[in-house]
């Protein structure tokens, strides 16, 4: 028997000679049934104190939101570990090494700082990768456990998103059988798993399928809409008085709103307000609304102010630059990335839909949907929130028809919308009608942008809005 190391809890000592010829297998005997000689092959592991990296944007900590794994779970490189939220968006973390999680060193919702220790992992150091300024003490495990730990902790390969739809079904990972690289988890197999267990037939491609749409008489009638004023009432029930002040840290995405905020308030802003006749627009909707539901998006106003915000870019570009810190140049974006000022439970986030000017409205009205459903479960990524070059904020979804909105640097123009009213108003024979009239409240960098060229885009935008079918001319 060729040892090199021999381990024993009783009377056996550490044996270090190069050769036994001789062995005595009885004397492998110890204390504890779980305790088992351990070779140098097993022994080799080193423990690596797996840092945060920089994330960008100039994020130095970060929130702990999500852990995907545990401690004595198997990992392998790409692999995801924990989801973290910045100031500006949410961030996947995945492992650079193949090994076993042996410490978490945060919990859920704690701050952890770039450059600090996220986890340790357990690495084989005969494949030196890690630096001995990383290494930690490698704790005693024997084989049997080591072999337990591998089987047990075996993790399947799977992004969070693959991995929250099977939870949300109540699908085990091990249970599915991965057709991505490495055996990895894709989105078509928790689907066509799915489809084996309920017996239902799942179309090849995960896109939308479009379908033609019904006739009148098939249609299902829309439940009608209850036309009377909604009363706010209160979300919950009123605090009680404690009797003492509560200080608590400025964090997530309200951090990252003091901070550009300060840096707004540094623009000359100046307004500018109109009204919007959207009484065709609103027919138009109703119209292709039930076709956009066969296809599965929800659509909204949104999709159309976008659209033609973009269309009469096109004609002022001005109004989609930036100007540097020097104000001595202006850059003009090629691209219409519009953000769309969201109210969601972390706070106010304005992601932005990229290339406004090469998408149709149907193709808005899918990322906006995207963005919604993202931003509501906090799940938004760094490219959704970066970018913009002009924004849209839609208060009329929560109320009120006027407001002042503050620019985000490095835009230089804002527009905020109020909700649609049904007012009188006359028409070109001087009779009164019901108009569906809507507000808006420009704001602009004054320094690069007058009062001219503000209101010249903004009757551009309200001309294709009141008069939707204009946009078919410029649409491309």
């Amino acid at each position: 028997v060729c040892i090199h190391r021999v381990r024993s809890c009783s009377s056996i000592r550490f044996i270090k000679s190069k050769y036994v010829c001789v062995f005595d297998k009885s004397a492998l005997k110890f204390s504890h049934q779980q305790r088992l000689f351990r070779t140098s092959a097993v022994s080799c592991g080193q423990i690596v104190q797996f840092k945060l990296s920089d994330i960008g944007e100039g994020i130095t900590e970060v929130t702990v939101k999500e852990w995907y794994i545990k401690e004595g779970d198997s990992v392998s490189q790409f692999d995801s570990i924990c989801e973290v939220q910045s100031d500006k968006a949410s961030v996947t973390i995945t492992s650079r090494y193949d090994g076993i999680i042996r410490k978490l060193h945060y919990s859920i919702d704690d701050i952890a700082f770039v450059g600090k220790p996220l986890v340790d992992i357990e690495i084989d150091a005969s494949k030196g990768v890690a630096s001995e300024e990383d290494v930690v003490e490698t704790p005693p495990m024997s084989h049997e456990e080591h072999t337990h730990q591998e089987i047990k902790g075996h993790k399947t390969l799977a992004t969070p998103a693959v991995r929250r739809l099977a939870m949300e079904n109540n699908i085990k990972l091990s249970e599915v059988v991965g057709t991505g690289k490495d055996n990895r988890i894709l989105k078509e197999d928790i689907l066509n798993y799915l489809a084996k267990q309920t017996g239902a037939i799942l179309p090849p491609s995960p896109k939308a399928e479009i379908v033609p749409p019904q006739r009148r008489a098939e249609a299902v009638p829309a439940a009608p809409k209850d036309k009377a004023r909604k009363i706010p009432v209160p979300v919950s029930r009123p605090i009680a008085f404690a009797g003492k002040d509560k200080t608590e840290p400025v964090t997530g995405f309200q951090k990252a709103m003091v901070k550009t905020m300060s840096a707004a308030l540094k623009i000359p802003h100046f307004g500018y307000s109109d009204e919007i006749d959207l009484t065709q627009l609103v027919q138009l909707r109703e119209e292709l609304k039930p076709l956009a539901e066969i296809r599965g998006v929800k659509l909204s106003f949104m999709p159309f102010f976008i659209k033609a915000a973009s269309l009469g870019l096109l004609q002022y570009p001005i109004l989609n630059a930036s100007l540097d810190e020097n104000c001595q140049n202006v850059a003009y974006k090629a691209s219409h990335n519009i953000g769309v000022a969201m109210d969601t439970e972390q706070g106010l986030i304005v992601p932005n839909v990229k290339n406004v000017q090469v998408c149709s409205v149907f193709d808005i009205a899918v990322e906006l949907n995207r963005l919604q459903s993202l931003g509501s479960a906090g799940q938004l990524g760094t490219n959704d929130l970066t970018g913009g070059t002009f924004t849209l904020s839609n208060i009329g979804t929560i109320g009120g028809t006027y407001a002042k909105p503050v620019i985000l640097p490095p835009e230089v123009a804002i527009g905020a919308l109020g909700k649609i009213q049904v007012l009188p108003r006359f028409n070109s024979k001087g009779e009164v009608f019901k108009a569906q009239i809507m507000n808006v409240s420009w704001s602009a960098d004054h320094r690069i942008i007058d009062g001219a060229t503000m209101a010249r885009f903004s009757n551009l935008w309200k001309s294709y809005l009141e008069n939707p079918a204009s946009m078919l001319l410029d649409l491309k």
